[in-house]
């Protein structure tokens, strides 16, 4: 079945309040979806992000990103008012997060609407926070608490990542880790709180889409963060020395692209620990991302096959060495235990690929993903080319790592400019609706499913990009203005999708009402 969807983080939707979250935009942005005629939409990992804002380096592969829930359905819960939301500083620009503002001016309020949540909890019996802890128990995974519990330590530490905790909570030993939970039973209800409402409003907003015939593609890093939840809570799912110390930490060697290599410094696994455990950590890890997304992309897939490992304190990648990853075995253990006939799984497998990498996909039998702005290089022979597709894969203009199309196609050298132009059949080498013309060329492959992202639909330019790897400070800021996405594109969506055999077949979207309670 030919199928697309549309790309858009949810911190890049329209919000009143600085950043995208579980709002009513993001109910009329799945309605919008529905009348482009998509079926699909992609979203990135919805962990809570640390330094950097980047949600590859999220506290927990357990947890959900508290920015993203929604304040106006707390205030309609009666635990926050207008007031409080109005009075709040998010920053000034409805384009961009302030990611600064976001983080002092979000927690206070959601502390208010912990505070008043406990009230409505108290009453005879057990004390309000044994009550809010058992709540947390039925409704959350033992993971999603541990994160909870981090967190209050890592608040008790002044924000300081695990490793420079005093030495027996850093080792987790027994006595010190009953001292924290009592003292830090009211801190870890607040976290508990958070988790409970994200997961209450992110299931109301999936179940509405699914309703609607949209199905939510999320995302798995292949790395966790060293200052986080999984590494401090289970060390022996990774390379650490005897004082839970990294022996060694991730990224990728040199290339074209940058001499010193990335230097990404996530914790490295121990695959033989996983192995013996049967994969388990990762099953559980899949599970809790199959209950979240109906389709789940895998980031890094080539890392599953050999992975880079740098030595520990090293400044840069140059002196790193590849490693053999646990391969095929921990699908088919996933394939096992999931019982499915097919996991909907989507393998990232972007980057140079070894013989051994595409063994891996071809028997994983995974959709891989064609990016088309890395078809038109000086080779004029790329494997992105679309005459080159097969069904079985996901293509993409551009992906959140990748400039807009239009970015993309004015930063082109001359030669390859006319390259692209040459293999659309175009006569002008400007950049005037470039993006129309290569999302007419991923919607017309021979893909199985076409992904386009939301700004490439709007033909925004670089100012809309999303990330620029190995780069800090300007990064996941991006969003949507209110009523940019407008009926004249969605139209043109739709009929696109109808063309190239993509749309469903109703003959018209009826607008959906706004499950927001």
């Amino acid at each position: 079945m030919r199928e697309c969807g549309m790309l858009l983080p949810i911190a890049s939707l329209p919000s009143r309040y600085g950043i995208g979250a579980f709002s009513k935009e993001a109910y009329e942005f799945v309605d919008q979806l529905k009348e482009a005629g998509q079926q699909y939409w992609q979203i990135l990992p919805l962990g809570p992000t640390g330094y950097g804002d980047s949600p590859y380096q999220a506290f927990s592969a357990f947890a959900g990103n508290p920015y993203f829930i929604d304040l106006e359905q707390l205030t309609e819960d009666g635990l926050l008012t207008e007031e409080e939301c109005r009075a709040a500083d998010f920053g000034s620009s409805d384009r961009y997060v302030d990611y600064e503002k976001m983080y002092k001016g979000r927690f206070p309020l959601l502390r208010k609407a912990y505070e008043r949540w406990k009230k409505e909890l108290a009453g005879a019996g057990a004390s309000v926070l044994s009550r809010i802890h058992c709540l947390a128990e039925e409704q959350l995974g033992s993971e999603t608490r541990e994160y909870c519990f981090y967190m209050a330590v890592k608040n008790e530490f002044g924000q300081e990542s695990w490793n420079l905790w005093a030495e027996d909570i850093r080792l987790r030993k027994q006595e010190a880790v009953s001292f924290y939970k009592e003292k830090l039973s009211d801190e870890i209800g607040f976290y508990e709180f958070q988790q409970i409402k994200f997961e209450e409003q992110w299931m109301r907003l999936k179940a509405y889409a699914n309703e609607r015939g949209i199905k939510i593609i999320g995302d798995i890093p292949i790395y966790v963060a060293f200052d986080g939840a999984d590494s401090w809570a289970h060390p022996e799912l990774f390379q650490f020395d005897e004082e839970n110390l990294p022996v060694a930490v991730a990224g990728c060697p040199p290339d074209a692209f940058s001499a010193t290599g990335q230097l990404w410094g996530n914790p490295l696994y121990k695959w033989e620990y996983h192995r013996e455990t049967g994969y388990q950590w990762w099953m559980e890890r899949m599970a809790y991302s199959l209950r979240l997304y109906d389709v789940v992309r895998v980031d890094h897939f080539r890392g599953f096959d050999e992975y880079y490992s740098i030595p520990y304190g090293d400044a840069t990648a140059e002196f790193g060495h590849w490693e053999p990853g646990p391969g095929l075995e921990i699908f088919q253990k996933m394939q096992e235990f999931f019982g499915r006939r097919k996991l909907p799984i989507i393998a990232e497998d972007l980057g140079f690929l070894t013989p051994s990498v595409l063994k891996l996909l071809k028997n994983s039998r995974f959709p891989g993903m064609k990016v088309l702005e890395f078809a038109f290089d000086d080779s004029e022979d790329s494997a992105y080319l679309p005459h080159k597709y097969q069904e079985n894969c996901v293509v993409y203009t551009g992906t959140h790592d990748n400039d807009t199309v239009v970015g993309w196609f004015e930063s082109l050298t001359r030669k390859d400019r006319r390259f692209v132009c040459e293999y659309l059949g175009r006569k002008s080498t400007s950049a005037k609706d470039i993006h129309w013309d290569l999302i007419r060329l991923a919607l017309a492959s021979k893909a199985g499913l076409a992904v386009i992202p939301v700004q490439d639909y709007l033909g925004l330019g670089s100012e809309a990009r999303i990330n620029e790897p190995s780069t800090l400070g300007n990064n996941w800021h991006f969003r949507l203005l209110p009523g940019e996405l407008d009926k004249g594109t969605l139209a043109r969506c739709r009929r696109m999708a109808q063309i190239y055999g993509r749309a469903e077949k109703e003959k018209k979207a009826r607008p959906g009402k706004h499950a927001t309670k």
